[in-house]
């Protein structure tokens, strides 16, 4: 059985102007005309004008939401145009410094953003978050978006990034197969859970499909939904958020990293995992070639259009039954150059994605996640058993456990691509033990925190 893949998985991915400027805007404006990285003060929330405008910005490849909206944004406001750039999410990582400085885009999709805040690169956004009514949205939609002063802590101070919706990651899953070894409901508890893999392998299954290879370690994935199981979303917030004195390197964390071993040595994962490209993994899932794929609700639109009613999704289950559950879970980060053209119609962007009707409508059907903004703000009618009304659920329940964490890799500016990526490429090859990567990853952190 084959299946067509949509461009989104090509590659990976896994958030009222008044004036008389060129768009008639106010404010900030022209990039050059404040200090680098402080923070506009309208006196009223901008607003698009009539006048023609371009705006520069950088996008991930394969991800479509991010289109999706400058394209309804141009249809609502013909004025504005868009001049885009696209690249794989290691990509950005590796360039942001470097486009945010020497090219400067009004745009731009944002890996970890302490860094970048140190050195003066983004736009302090507490100013529109006062005329825009930013400040009145749920506090944990923007906790991960604000940094102190100076590049750290993160999780709180001033505000440096926005989300275009608030994603989270989970275990998605094929109904047939589910259905083949008996799986009535998804497990709740940890060890339902190694059941659910072990009844898959004797059946002839490939329990789980996941990305390993390249210059992202999709392992990382599993590896927090463990580290979920095991621990309180808490103390690894704190680390991604570089708080004094924390460390990766903690039991809870270790049991996670030894259940992901037992798991890799069960032969439970594809076998050529390390080898694996993000795309190779959303066709073999959808070719129906495995059980399980730790992903994304970002996933959630393209599951529905290609497989509708063929997939499911479900939670990382505690490890004791009835337990707090908690996940990956965070905006899909934007920013704004410090020295951005055209700050205010950017930010403008970044409101209207969060407050139109039609743009939530495609925050959801595209994205198949929850838009940013107020609690009893419009909502489209989504099925409930379908694969985006089931991740909408799940993001209801990590809300009501308090249970989002930020992504792992996120904790610096090069961890990921340094630290985990390597780390989990060689215990998938057997070459590394639990304890040595989580030294190893936390060495990296202190090097790049400078702790």
């Amino acid at each position: 059985m084959t299946r067509s893949i949509s461009r989104r998985e090509a590659a990976l991915g896994f958030l009222a102007i008044a004036g008389t400027l060129a768009v008639g805007c106010g404010g900030p404006g022209g990039g050059g005309s404040r200090p680098s990285g402080t923070s506009p003060s309208p006196s009223a929330a901008p607003t698009i004008g009539t006048e023609p405008v371009t705006l520069k910005a950088y996008f991930e490849t394969g991800f479509p939401l991010a289109r999706a909206l400058t394209d309804e944004f141009t249809r609502q406001f013909p004025n504005v145009t868009w001049d885009i750039r696209e690249d794989q999410f290691a990509v950005i990582t590796q360039n942001a410094p470097r486009v945010l400085a020497d090219d400067p885009p009004d745009l731009m999709r944002l890996p970890q953003v302490s860094e970048l805040v140190g050195d003066g690169l983004l736009l302090n956004l507490d100013g529109y978050a006062e005329v825009f009514g930013w400040s009145d949205w749920p506090p944990s939609q923007l906790e991960q978006l604000r940094v102190g002063e100076g590049g750290r802590p993160r999780g709180e101070g001033s505000l440096y990034a926005m989300g275009l919706n608030f994603s989270m990651t989970g275990v998605f899953y094929n109904r047939t197969l589910a259905e083949r070894i008996g799986m009535a409901a998804p497990p709740a508890t940890l060890a339902e859970f190694d059941d659910l893999l072990a009844s898959a392998k004797a059946a002839g299954i490939v329990p789980i499909v996941q990305f390993n290879g390249g210059a992202t370690g999709g392992f990382a994935f599993p590896l927090q939904n463990l580290m979920a199981a095991y621990g309180a979303a808490g103390p690894i917030n704190d680390w991604i958020f570089q708080k004094p004195g924390v460390t990766i390197d903690t039991p809870s964390n270790l049991a996670a990293v030894r259940h992901l071993q037992e798991w890799i040595e069960a032969g439970y994962f594809d076998a050529d995992a390390n080898a694996m490209e993000y795309a190779q993994m959303m066709s073999t899932f959808m070719a129906g070639d495995a059980l399980l794929m730790f992903n994304g609700d970002w996933e959630s639109g393209n599951l529905d259009g290609e497989m509708p009613g063929e997939v499911g999704f479900f939670l990382m289950p505690p490890a004791e039954e009835g337990g707090p559950v908690a996940t990956m879970s965070a905006p899909l980060t934007y920013g704004i150059s410090a020295n951005a053209a055209h700050p205010d119609e950017a930010a403008f962007f970044l409101d209207w994605a969060a407050t139109d009707e039609r743009a939530r409508e495609i925050v959801v059907e595209v994205g198949g996640s929850h838009p940013m903004g107020l609690p009893d703000a419009h909502m489209p009618d989504v099925a409930e058993d379908s694969v985006t009304g089931q991740t909408l659920a799940a993001g209801a329940r990590i809300a009501e456990d308090d249970g989002a964490m930020d992504f792992i890799a996120n904790a610096t500016g090069s961890v990921y691509a340094k630290g985990w990526t390597p780390q989990l490429q060689r215990l998938f090859a057997g070459d590394q033990d639990p304890d040595g990567l989580l030294a190893a990853v936390q060495s990296e952190y202190e090097i790049e925190a400078g702790s």
